[in-house]
């Protein structure tokens, strides 16, 4: 069993005009393990994907109190390389567009980083445990040999992330808003294949606004992100009861001094 630890963890960015650092997370404390799936849920603005980008190591996002660890080491002061190495695999709103490289020569560069230097993955075993995902996410082989998400729909991209999720065997996923943009169908084969992941060395945190997400992929725990904090942790009726009656009476109910902002307009405040 492997451990995600984020302690009392404190971000700030610095506002490319003013040069002013702007402190985002405010004393984020949460712990996971691999055979355990999470959600964070939170409204525009309180810090949820600052949270994945940090542990991620996103050079924008300066960490000046509390840390990140994995099995007990520090992941602050690891590039994102020896990051994604030691275990860490962060899904994005917006994957890169990457003109040049084609799909499977990207995951298998990726599933060799994980291994040995001298023990590259066989293109055999490779090309058979490729085919196997393809078949799990409903996608085609001509995927593969296209550029890396280049004209990819935003439906694409996203099954994209999750076939390099299944190759690439992470020991804890991070999956940022991947159900933004999906429709249903999309969205029952991304949570298709993040449910065939589950098992005992396999960890999910996943950052939603809403409880759609979940009745796919059913979370252990449901945290509440607020003003940069985590404010409330429960199980999945945590979720139901935010879908029933929205983030503003959770805000009322731990009596907490919180604007909540107006996910038509996330821009206006970022750190989402």
């Amino acid at each position: 069993m492997a451990t995600l630890q984020v302690t009392d963890l404190h971000v700030s960015v610095t506002d490319d005009e003013t040069q002013e650092a702007r402190e985002i997370l405010k004393g984020v404390n949460l712990t996971m393990n691999t055979g355990e799936t999470h959600a964070i849920m939170g409204p525009n603005g309180t810090g949820k994907s600052t949270l994945s980008e940090t542990i991620m190591g996103n050079p924008a996002y300066q960490v000046t109190q509390g840390d990140v660890t994995l099995d007990g080491e520090s992941l602050l002061t690891k590039p994102v390389d020896e990051r994604a190495r030691a275990g860490v695999f962060l899904a994005m709103q917006y994957p890169a567009e990457i003109k040049g490289v084609t799909n499977v020569e990207f995951m298998r560069a990726a599933v060799n980083a994980g291994r040995p230097a001298d023990d590259p993955i066989s293109i055999r075993a490779f090309l058979k445990e490729l085919d196997h995902n393809l078949d799990i996410l409903n996608m085609s082989d001509d995927m593969t040999e296209r550029y890396l998400n280049e004209g990819f729909s935003g439906g694409e991209k996203k099954r994209n992330e999750i076939l390099q999720l299944m190759m690439i065997k992470p020991k804890f996923a991070i999956l940022d808003e991947i159900d933004s943009g999906l429709d249903i169908d999309a969205l029952q084969v991304v949570a298709k294949g993040v449910n065939a992941m589950a098992g005992p060395d396999f960890g999910t945190l996943m950052i939603t606004h809403y409880q759609r997400l979940l009745n796919y992929i059913h979370p252990d725990q449901v945290h509440v992100m607020m003003d940069g904090r985590i404010v409330k942790t429960g199980d999945f009726t945590l979720a139901e009861k935010l879908e029933a009656e929205g983030y503003a009476g959770l805000r009322d109910e731990l009596g907490l001094n919180v604007k909540l902002v107006d996910d038509e307009n996330p821009a206006e405040n970022g750190g989402n």
